[in-house]
């Protein structure tokens, strides 16, 4: 039997092998993981960077993590979701439509054309601040805040205070990965904010 070739410019799918199916259903956490690339010495020297941008390429594992939040926030749902620059943006506005719910952004300084209320953290070298619009929430909304990553905690810190400033519920921190060893996360629950994360790595 012959099979017919694709007609030319159209992508053949490659078939999902039987095994990353049953990691899939099995273990969420560890398929999610398995896909989360490091890259060594990026940005700086000594740093063992996350890369999840193959959760994001793949249409599969990006229903398998995007589902971890949904599942997880559909009873009882929040008011909102907010996302903290950039890449808690796409998980959180993903999260926020599965959900049937509003996104917030929360931005670098100088993004947002709106009145703003402002946070400024401490980094390792200087500091940030991150901005939200004044409209962006009201007093008693319940919300969940959502980044990529946990490191040091700062910039979800900053976020909460912003939310907490204009009267929300920080109901919970969520992000895919953890990296426990920079104390962030700690930090955070030490403060009374409720986190959940997919995944942790040793290190930077």
């Amino acid at each position: 039997m012959i099979t017919p070739a694709s007609p030319p410019g159209e992508a053949t799918a490659e078939p999902t092998p039987p095994r990353d199916i049953a990691l899939s259903l099995q273990d969420p956490g560890a398929y999610i993981k398995a896909h989360i690339r490091t890259v060594p010495d990026w940005p700086a020297p000594g740093v063992m960077f996350r890369d999840i941008t193959p959760l994001l390429s793949s249409p599969r594992v990006f229903r398998v993590l995007i589902d971890q939040f949904v599942h997880r926030y559909f009873s009882p749902r929040p008011d909102a979701i907010a996302g903290l620059d950039a890449r808690g943006f796409i998980i959180g506005s993903v999260v926020a439509y599965e959900l049937g719910i509003g996104f917030v952004p929360i931005r670098k300084k100088g993004k947002l054309p709106f009145t703003t209320v402002e946070e400024t953290y401490e980094l390792e070298y200087g500091s940030a601040t991150v901005e939200m619009h004044t409209d962006a929430v009201r007093a008693g909304d319940r919300v969940v805040l959502i980044d990529d990553l946990i490191a040091t905690g700062g910039t979800m810190m900053a976020g909460r205070k912003l939310l907490e400033r204009l009267g929300a519920e920080v109901v919970e921190g969520a992000a895919i990965v953890d990296l426990p060893e920079l104390g962030g996360s700690g930090r955070l629950r030490a403060s009374g904010l409720r986190l959940f994360t997919l995944v942790d790595f040793e290190g930077h």
